[in-house]
């Protein structure tokens, strides 16, 4: 930060009182290290949650995600664009989660003859699922998301009524700017 203070005297005391008309005052501008500028660091904004509003949930994970464009996302994209990507989800979605459901039918028949091995390729299927949303997740980022300032991600949240039961949810997050004022 800077400080103007005043330029001290050099003459005597008896000089700089006739003088006083006649001379301008100097300011010099010192700085002085230990004062710097304060930073300021963005902070991050909460991340927009899409919740799931399928029929279906098998272990979290829901058949469907509302397709509903949040007020938040305004001027950061268009409602098409965002209404394509979550069907493209949607899509996935349909094809992993009712194959689990149906072993999943399947598993519990047969859970007291295996003693819960017939529970295994649910957990499996339900595991590829996560696998295949994150890699939608991860082309959309690519292709069309990061150049806007925003990243989808998977995430495991408590579901509303109780902390005990949790879902699986998409995130869509606002990306900081990078500040262009503070050197590397």
């Amino acid at each position: 930060m800077s400080q103007v203070s005043p330029a001290p005297s050099t003459a005597p005391p008896s000089a700089s009182a006739s003088s006083d008309v006649e001379e301008p005052e100097i300011d010099v501008i010192s700085s002085s290290d230990d004062e710097s500028e304060p930073i300021y660091i963005h902070k991050e904004k909460d991340p927009i949650v899409i919740r799931g509003v399928g029929n279906i949930t098998v272990f979290g994970m829901n058949s469907r995600f509302n397709t509903e464009y949040p007020p938040e996302l305004t001027g950061y994209i268009a409602p098409e664009e965002l209404s394509a990507t979550l069907s493209r989800v949607n899509s996935v979605l349909k094809r992993h989660v009712q194959t689990s459901s149906r072993w999943l039918l399947c598993g519990l028949a047969f859970c007291c003859c295996s003693l819960g091995c017939s529970m295994w390729p649910v957990i499996c299927l339900n595991r590829r699922t996560v696998i295949a949303l994150e890699k939608c997740l991860d082309h959309e980022n690519v292709s069309l998301y990061h150049k806007l300032g925003l990243h989808w991600s998977l995430a495991r949240r408590p579901t509303e009524p109780s902390d005990r039961l949790t879902e699986y949810v998409l995130e869509l997050k606002i990306l900081p700017k990078a500040a262009l004022n503070i050197p590397d």
